[in-house]
């Protein structure tokens, strides 16, 4: 079975051809970038191909599809013949609300909720939707699966996703901590347990992606019952731009002192704040440690920051689970950047984590244990790869017809 996963952005469309009919070979990927605006840039890796990269105008998202569409079936680029060969479409989609606790096959109700959903993320859940709809106009007929998020966190109990404001904002708008990473924290947890011979069902595990965005989830027996971040993905850890959590009344002090509105606060702590606006410098860590290493003290100051509340949610979380068995790093810098790993656990021995610097330094981007062996805690960096799980649950709920 030939699918096709799709991840719409506000302004970009990441994609990946899979064949599934024998195990899982990657046919081909791509991203098409600043869509709505001139000089949209496509960039398309296809395996065993040289890759291929073209400047152009893409108006809107059926258009890129439609270019997605043209390039995989390119005589010279393309990997198939044509797009008949695609028997399935899996989708992205950041925020399913409180509906959906697996993924599902796409139909009018789903359509109909995932709009829903679009106040509760402004600017992932119209794009994702746009990608549904492009399609169906490209290639109708062909089943569509929606994998969410927040699905692995629809387990969280209530103490855990309410917040302490009046109950009828959740009667009202459904003001809850939502979660999300959700497929990426499933995958690295099953993944981590397999590798280590165990069954998760008997594992309490930490699994800590961090990358642009960041999240750290509480995962108890295969389920997910605490994550990081909350009602939106601007919640918990420090991140490349975005705050993390922070005392709301410094925001409405902020708001009054420099006269911004809602979208001038909304514009601050998602994109002007995190790494970056410590530092004045970048949101990437690589630029960082680079400053840091020359004696810049705000880069300094900005990945001191970082590991401290990654240890801090890593400490909590062990108290929610009452100890933990396994503690797994991944996304781009969990699993490339070996002294943040190694500054978020240090001094952490009391915790029973007793980190293996030798195995750690220089490890990049593959699955490997960081922890010495009398280590209470296994500690792990373990490569995620959330477009495998949208192709896998698609399979699996094509063939079953699952809804």
């Amino acid at each position: 079975m030939i699918i096709l996963v799709l991840n719409c952005g506000s302004s970009s469309i990441k994609y990946q051809l899979f064949d599934m009919s024998d195990g899982c070979e990657m046919l081909a990927k791509g991203l098409l970038e600043r869509i709505g605006l001139n000089e949209s840039i496509v960039t398309h890796k296809p395996t065993g191909k040289e890759p291929y990269k073209v400047i152009t105008d893409i108006p809107d998202h059926t258009t890129g599809i439609n270019l997605v569409m043209e390039v995989l079936c390119d005589p010279e680029h393309g990997v198939i013949k044509n797009v008949n060969e695609i028997k399935a479409v899996g989708h992205r989609v950041v925020n399913g609300g409180e509906n959906f606790k697996n993924s599902v096959l796409i139909d009018n109700d789903v359509k109909r909720d995932v709009e829903a959903c679009i106040e509760l993320a402004p600017l992932h859940n119209p794009a994702n939707l746009k990608g549904i709809l492009s399609v169906e106009k490209l290639i109708p007929g062909v089943p569509q699966v929606a994998v969410f998020d927040t699905s692995f966190h629809q387990t969280m109990p209530d103490y855990a996703y309410m917040y302490a404001l009046p109950y009828e904002y959740y009667e009202k708008y459904r003001i809850r901590k939502y979660g999300y990473h959700g497929t990426s924290h499933k995958y690295v947890a099953n993944k981590a347990a397999k590798i280590l011979g165990k069954d998760i069902k008997d594992l309490k595990i930490i699994t800590c992606h961090l990358g642009n965005g960041a999240s750290i989830t509480a995962v108890q027996y295969g389920q997910s019952v605490d994550t990081s971040m909350g009602f939106t993905p601007v919640d918990g850890l420090i991140m490349g731009t975005r705050t993390g959590e922070i005392d709301p009344g410094v925001l409405v002090y902020i708001a009054d002192k420099e006269h911004l509105n809602v979208t001038g606060v909304n514009n601050m702590i998602n994109k002007k704040s995190g790494v970056f606006g410590i530092s004045q410098i970048s949101s990437d860590m690589r630029d960082l440690e680079t400053a840091a290493e020359a004696g810049n003290k705000k880069a300094i100051l900005a990945l001191k920051m970082y590991a401290y509340k990654a240890k801090k949610f890593i400490g909590s979380y062990m108290a929610a689970l009452n100890g933990a068995d396994l503690l797994v790093f991944t996304g781009g810098i969990g699993e490339n950047d070996f002294n943040m790993r190694k500054m978020i656990c240090s001094d952490m021995e009391n915790l029973g984590i007793i980190f293996d610097t030798e195995s750690n330094n220089g490890s990049r981007g593959k699955d490997i244990i960081i922890s010495k062996p009398e280590s209470k805690v296994t500690v792990m960096a373990v490569t995620t790869d959330e477009e495998f799980v949208i192709a896998s649950d698609t399979r699996y709920i094509v063939e079953h017809q699952i809804n």
